[in-house]
């Protein structure tokens, strides 16, 4: 008798089948949305910000994410051996260094590693294995060794789609983007003629017709069709984006853009279906026999997925060590220069001008030579951006920008205002705003059609034949480069009569949110029991000419740009008498004759610029004249003391070393026009007589902290989630870029090709999309410059303080639990040691 299902019977089977459908596409769904998860952001390059690219990973140790980095994408974590083997040969590793590693890293001493076994293991390089993608193990043909890769292929054809579809600056033919990443690449290969040719499948095309319509179909298909483990589906769908992370860090940032402003951005998840989808599409292309052995092949290599993944972390082990032992050598040297401290507090009343400077490791020596020059002087640490969460906006132009952390979304807007310093041209100042906004927004516009005229295609020949001797001036700049200033980038476009009485300024705040403003930044930085005369709130910008990273050398805290607009818009706000006397309702008391007055320490040549100078009382611009003789002497030091690292004598004469460096940040030649923050290695919260007068080198950062003003422990607690936060993410993006150039690091500078006219590079015409400092910003062509080492954190504040900001925050605990930076403490004549969550005496030569 022939089975019979009632019309019920057969229902609730339909519906379990479809609840087993559901089920499975919610587990595709949550393995997809992880994998992405796992992608840390990459910012443009007019906003170049360091980044730690394994930010979304740090919820795991260190080491295990060296080994998923080498086992899922072939990325090296750890210093490379060979590397470590020259400091161990040089002598900056002692053996003290080594002993000390073994001693401090739990799992060497629970393994019972020796010196020895450490040395030995030195001499030979670790090779782990890597798990194949589908793709990988597609491609089989006898013959592939003489064509490009499909690995290769796909990634330089998935890169030049991404390159098209997100470019809103370069092209003037701008693609259909309204059906979203996905389709668009869909739609480009149909038109793709010479990709088969590369592959080697030149009847690719016939199978292209069968790829899934939406980029939630392919990864179904494709996850479905694969075979693998649950298990192990997020770590597969990380390695294939790993196989575009460049292009996968710029979709990461669209995305952190997106959730800042609440919204939702897609394109992550595009970009792996179009990934995923390749698989799908060379599955057509393959005969039924080939596709079974490939299925095959990936299940048995990823059913061993977890002991490869262990085999690699315990593998790494001795790579860890070493890496603790290089940062053992440094920490001993820093703790006895910090020990070595006079511990001299200068008197208030001896105290003549303040001068608040960002905390980028650049800062440290010339806040030590001016010191040294004049004891009249106190210099203090603050974030470069000074507190305000501004967005700006240049006059007369929609180029809004970002000028704080990238951690943070802007809440403040700030834009130029044209202000007379003579008060009684006031009235004037509506008609002035108005002209100077019509003057730039003309010149702006003749300029823009001047450039899209050599742009177009018909004009080309004869737009060379009549404008080709203009651009003799430009040659020659680079061929002779001049010793002209700091190119004013803001002001371009402006005509010269409003460029000095034009000023950012915050706008949209009422008196009572100024005051508050005001109280929060002057509270942060310690400024509410004494201020000087004069207080110089000193940014700092570096000067570079066609450098595609230039805003890599400038504030990270400020997004990439300079500190000037936000040391301008917070002198502007200081010296507002309304807001002077609001705050004398808040117990915070500003001398009459207290100035504030913002300046910018250009980087690159190690001068100081003061801004709205003819704004200052007659008092103040004398003092500040009288300041010129300081800062030439100290400023000078500081230029001798960097000298040898540019390779320039540091006995030249005055002139002509600050000569010698105007003209390399002029020289479109000069691919190290500075080494940036190169060398970084420690973060010094502490009050300034701790490291007063002492040599670090440049290369910690400083942030001034007095725990006994900050009873309640606010602004501990903002220093370790916010400052802290950026120095590690600048840390850990020096250490990456040197430890694995190719991977996370843009490689060579020469070779770079702007993407999109401010997304990212190329290195050559193609492959991903490189992140990353390049090679010229990390080596000096003969040996790196940038030691590896991850951030030691040195905090002066209780016990109970640090505890309390640690157990409150996450993110905080978890770069301190998984190895990610090291944290001390200023405990009576020596520091303690955070580890695994208790404090450790640490002495010189172990603990």
């Amino acid at each position: 008798m022939t089975d019979t299902l009632t019309p019920l019977a057969q229902s609730a089977t339909q519906d379990l089948g479809l609840d087993r459908d559901d089920a499975l596409h919610a587990q595709i769904e949550h393995a997809c949305s992880q994998a992405c998860q796992a992608i840390a952001p990459a910012w443009p390059l007019d906003r170049a910000i360091a980044v730690n690219p394994h930010w979304s990973r740090i919820g795991m140790p260190v080491r295990r994410v060296a080994a998923r980095m080498a086992v899922l994408g072939n990325i090296q974590v750890f210093p490379p051996r060979n590397q470590q083997q020259f400091y161990w040969s040089e002598g900056r590793i002692s053996r003290a260094d080594l002993e000390q590693a073994l001693h401090q890293l739990h799992e060497a001493r629970a393994m019972g590693l020796t010196p020895r076994q450490c040395m030995d293991e030195l001499q030979s390089s670790v090779t782990l294995q890597q798990l194949p993608l589908l793709i990988d193990v597609l491609d089989n043909d006898p013959q592939r060794h003489t064509r490009l890769s499909w690995r290769q292929a796909i990634t330089h054809q998935v890169s030049q789609t991404c390159a098209a579809y997100f470019d809103e600056h370069q092209a003037d033919w701008q693609p259909e983007r309204a059906q979203g990443l996905y389709a668009f690449w869909r739609d480009t290969l149909q038109h793709d003629h010479g990709i088969g040719l590369l592959m080697g499948l030149p009847h690719i095309g016939r199978a292209i017709d069968a790829l899934p319509a939406t980029a939630q179909d392919a990864e179904r298909w494709v996850i479905k069709r694969l075979g693998l483990p649950q298990a192990v589906w997020e770590d597969y769908l990380e390695a294939v984006l790993l196989t575009v992370n460049g292009w996968a860090s710029w979709c990461a940032y669209l995305g952190w853009q997106a959730g800042q402003e609440g919204r939702k951005d897609s394109h992550l998840r595009e970009l792996l279906a179009v990934r995923l989808a390749w698989g799908a599409l060379l599955l057509e292309c393959k005969d039924d026999v080939a596709a079974r052995q490939a299925f095959t092949a990936l299940q048995q290599a990823w059913g061993q997925a977890p002991r490869v993944l262990a085999e690699a972390e315990q593998a790494l082990l001795i790579d860890e060590v070493w890496q603790l032992a290089l940062e053992v050598g440094y920490q001993r040297t820093f703790a006895q220069r910090l020990l070595s401290a006079s511990g001299s507090i200068v008197a208030p009343q001896e105290i003549e001008v303040q001068a608040a400077f960002c905390i980028d490791v650049r800062s440290e020596p010339l806040r030590r030579a001016l010191e040294a020059v004049w004891p009249g002087i106190q210099t203090m640490g603050f974030a470069g951006f000074f507190g305000l969460p501004v967005a700006y906006t240049p006059l007369a132009t929609r180029a809004r920008r970002p000028q704080l952390p990238g951690l943070l979304a802007p809440t403040i807007e700030a834009t130029d205002s044209i202000m007379p310093s003579d008060m009684a041209q006031c009235e004037a100042n509506a008609v002035l705003q108005s002209a100077a906004s019509r003057s730039r927004q003309t010149r702006l516009a003749l300029k823009d059609q001047w450039l899209s005229a050599s742009r177009w295609p018909g004009a080309a020949f004869s737009f060379v034949e009549t404008a080709g001797l203009g651009y003799l001036g430009k040659l020659g700049n680079w061929l002779l480069p001049s010793n002209q200033d700091r190119a004013r980038d803001d002001l371009e476009g402006l005509p010269n009569r409003y460029r000095p009485i034009c000023r950012p300024q915050l706008v949209g705040l009422d008196l009572d949110a100024k005051v508050a403003l005001a109280a929060r930044v002057l509270h942060a930085m310690g400024l509410e029991q004494y201020l000087a005369p004069l207080v110089l709130l000193v940014g700092h910008g570096s000067q570079s000419t066609n450098n595609a990273h230039a805003a890599a050398l400038d504030c990270g805290a400020c997004c990439g740009q300079t500190g000037e607009v936000n040391a301008r818009s917070l002198a502007l706000l200081l010296n507002e008498p309304a807001v002077r006397v609001g705050l004398c309702t808040r117990s915070i008391f500003i001398p009459e004759a207290t100035v504030f007055l913002a300046a910018l320490h250009n980087t690159t040549t190690d001068e100081i610029e003061g801004f709205d100078l003819d704004l200052l009382s007659p008092a103040a611009r004398d003092r500040w004249e009288r300041l010129q003789g300081v800062f030439a002497q100290a400023c000078d030091q500081v230029r001798r003391e960097r000298a040898p690292s540019l390779q320039l004598d540091p006995r030249s004469p005055h002139d002509d070393l600050l000569g010698q460096l105007r003209r390399r940040g002029n020289d479109g030649a000069q691919t190290r026009p500075e080494w940036g923050l190169a060398g970084n290695a420690a973060f010094l919260i502490a009050p300034r007589h701790r490291s007063r007068g002492v040599v670090l080198g440049g290369r910690s950062f400083m942030h001034d902290y007095d725990a006994s003003q900050d009873g309640d422990g606010s602004v501990l607690e903002l220093l370790m989630t916010a400052p802290m936060l950026v120095t590690h993410w600048i840390n850990w993006q020096y250490h990456a870029s040197t430890c694995d150039p190719y991977r996370l690091g843009s490689g060579n500078k020469v070779l770079h090709n702007v993407v999109g006219g401010n997304i990212g590079v190329f290195e050559g015409n193609g492959g991903d999309l490189r992140i990353g400092l390049s090679r010229q910003s990390l080596h000096d062509g003969e040996r790196w410059v940038h030691e590896p080492l991850r951030l030691t954190v040195v905090i002066d504040a209780p016990q109970t303080a640090i505890d309390a900001v640690i157990g409150k925050h996450a993110v905080v605990k978890q770069l301190l639990q998984n190895g990610w930076l090291h944290l001390w403490r200023f405990e009576q004549s020596g520091f303690e040691r955070y580890e695994r969550g208790e404090w450790c005496p640490m002495l010189l030569d172990g603990c």
